[in-house]
């Protein structure tokens, strides 16, 4: 994997020195023994666990401007999860939100969920962690949050719990695109966490262990499990490809790109409610490929619906993965080199007056559907500063001429407002929102 390094407007890099890993705090509790332990009543592992206060080198700093895992080079794994809010109090959902918080900050640090941790807490209680993840090093861990249209007003347009006068206008539903075989089980959501990190183990502890948290207040809607990252958000990474073969993504917003990034992905004020400036929209999309018929069809066939070489990723007019694609080039015939269906022509950002989109995407095999075929496909995440002028635009446009669409069905959607990093301690997600 490419290196990951810090980059503007996100979370850099903690220095090795102030490094203690999960392995440490093992090594500091596991020598003294379970009947030492519990001859202590847990005192030894509570007081190894006080003292991990330092986030590990692969950690990922949890406070700033914006929330981490957005421009943050992207991790290998994923754990995303939708929950919908069952308590009708506005006040436990506040409390939940920063107790989610709280939890996020350490495990994002390395440590464990809770203060006593999985094993430093009374014998006879539940401990405060999961436990799954003692072991293991934060790697690069993100949690990001958002807030679903429905937690503003339900499906018979009750305020639930305030807020609906913050609603932006921006997280309005999606339209129906043609094609769209949308499960109502893969959709949808109150609040989202992506969890994202290079350890598949540490992204499923995290979302597990919020989880665990929220019961009583919310419940898992919908989750969906993602390897090998299928967009590069940094100029450190390669572009990956996806699972049809090709280079993914080239055109992905990068976290190098400054004020484009204002442009584009962050909500500026004035572009609706003021709690969401400096956060941005997420929309999700659970995309199934028929990957046999895929793997039926002729090299140059593959080609032409992308409109770019499968080896380079070049354009089909190009030579290199980024030369731009000349869309008025004819060929000997005086038709197009990228036809006007072509999966570029019909995507690329000189088609929808420059809008882009930071891609963040990744794969997923949820085994078969029980006559032989892979359930595969890409999850896709794409963050921007309003999808009514980005997402959907570009969405339209492939849903109803791109030929890639006899090959894929897009089976999940959701939509999500990302609010603004946690600034410092006292701070915690959707305050802006609830005050």
């Amino acid at each position: 994997m490419a290196a990951q390094t810090p980059h503007q407007g996100d979370r850099s890099t903690v220095p090795a020195a102030a490094a203690v890993s999960r392995r440490r705090v093992l090594a500091a509790t596991g020598i003294a023994g379970v009947a030492g332990l519990a001859a202590a009543g847990g005192a030894v592992a509570r007081d190894a666990f006080a003292q991990d206060a330092a986030p590990a080198a692969d950690a990922v700093a949890f406070r700033g401007a914006h929330q981490a895992g957005i421009v943050t080079a992207a991790q290998d794994r994923l754990h995303f999860a939708a929950f919908d809010v069952v308590t009708r109090d506005r006040d436990h959902l506040v409390a939940l939100l920063r107790q989610w918080t709280a939890a996020a900050a350490r495990m994002t640090a390395g440590q464990a969920a809770g203060g006593s941790g999985a094993v430093g807490g009374p014998a006879q209680a539940p401990p405060e962690d999961t436990g799954e993840a003692l072991d293991l090093p934060p790697a690069q861990l993100t949690l990001t949050v958002g807030f679903g249209a429905s937690l503003f007003r339900d499906a018979a347009g009750r305020d639930r719990f305030g807020i609906a006068a913050h609603l932006p206008p921006a997280l309005a539903p999606l339209p129906h695109f043609p094609g769209d075989q949308l499960r109502p089980e893969l959709s949808g959501g109150d609040l989202c966490v992506q969890a994202c990190a290079n350890d598949p183990q540490v992204a499923v502890h995290a979302i597990r262990n919020l989880a665990r948290i929220g019961f009583g207040t919310v419940s898992l809607r919908w989750s969906q499990l993602g390897f090998g990252r299928t967009s590069a958000t940094t100029r450190a990474q390669s572009t990956p490809r996806n699972l049809m073969g090709f280079k993914d993504g080239t055109a992905n917003l990068r976290a190098e790109d400054g004020a484009l990034l204002e442009e584009q992905l962050w909500v500026q004020p004035g572009d609706g409610p003021q709690w969401l400036a400096g956060g941005t929209y997420l929309v999700s999309r659970k995309i199934k490929m028929l990957v046999e018929t895929w793997d039926r069809t002729s090299l140059a066939e593959q080609e032409a619906i992308f409109g770019r070489t499968k080896g380079s990723g070049a354009p089909l007019t190009g030579r290199d993965e980024f030369d731009r694609p000349d869309f008025a080039a004819t060929g000997a015939d005086g038709r197009p080199v990228i036809a006007p269906e072509a999966h570029v022509r019909l995507a690329h950002p000189d088609q929808h007056g420059g809008a882009r989109m930071l891609r963040r995407g990744y794969h997923f095999v949820d085994g078969s559907d029980g006559l032989g075929r892979m359930d595969a496909g890409l999850f896709f995440l794409a963050f921007q500063r309003d999808p009514r002028r980005q997402f959907v635009p570009v969405q339209r446009a492939l849903a109803r001429s791109d030929v890639l669409n006899e090959y894929i069905r897009h089976v999940g959607s959701a939509v999500f407002a990302c609010p603004p990093g946690v600034r410092d301690a006292g701070d915690h997600w959707g305050r802006t929102l609830f005050g």
